[in-house]
């Protein structure tokens, strides 16, 4: 099994340039990652490069934060697609969530997927903000939301992955989602060691090394 086939080659830095978009499609196509995951600004740019190649284009919506409307979402999500996006990651409102708000949570998941149809939904937790039980229904409500996949964290708060969090929310969806790790992940030994955990993706950061030889071991 290739480990680059697992990774979402990252670079969602609001100084992040055209050259550098261009740079991170050819590294992605060159290693032959699984995605790039880039801001919605880039993705027509992206959707350029990488025509004709296995590598997909993922974006965000509602990012960092979470906290914009459901309706800004479901509008980002679609004019994403229209330019060229293969998967959408949207932030879940946390402000809802601790408010114990849990139906304007489900629903603006559930908005978002319906919106989008078949293209993979990503909804992203942010671990770092919350607690166990936190989590827990976190993911109780991406289940009932119909999303694809649960992801750690944006890169944009207190810290990323943890592999005590992915094995709380391995247990909790079993295998009614899948999982994407994301953040304070550099290297292959740590890479390997959340896939063990079931973890389906891993997010690296731009500029990340490996090459497309490596192999894990089962």
């Amino acid at each position: 099994m290739d480990i680059s086939r697992y990774i979402d080659y990252t670079l969602l830095k609001a100084t992040t340039t055209e050259r550098e978009i261009i740079d991170l499609c050819y590294q992605a196509k060159d290693q032959d990652f699984y995605s790039v995951c880039i801001n919605p600004a880039y993705v027509a740019l992206a959707k350029q490069l990488l025509e004709n190649t296995n590598v997909k284009i993922c974006t965000v919506v509602g990012f960092p934060l979470g906290a914009s409307s459901t309706a800004s979402k479901v509008y980002e999500a679609q004019k994403a697609i229209e330019d060229g996006a293969n998967e959408i990651e949207m932030v879940m409102n946390l402000g809802f969530l601790k408010s114990k708000n849990y139906v304007s949570v489900l629903k603006d998941i559930i908005d978002v997927k319906m919106a989008i149809k078949k293209i993979p939904l990503k909804v992203i937790l942010e671990i770092s903000e919350l607690n166990k039980n936190e989590i827990i229904k976190a993911c109780n409500i991406c289940i009932d939301a119909k999303a694809d996949y649960i992801k750690t964290s944006s890169g944009f708060s207190k810290s990323g992955a943890t592999l005590t969090a992915t094995k709380i929310i391995k247990k909790t969806i079993r295998d009614a989602i899948k999982i994407q790790a994301f953040g304070d992940i550099k290297d292959i030994e740590t890479s390997i060691k959340y896939i063990d955990a079931g973890v389906h993706r891993i997010g690296m950061a731009a500029l990340f090394k490996t090459t497309r030889s490596i192999r894990l071991v089962s």
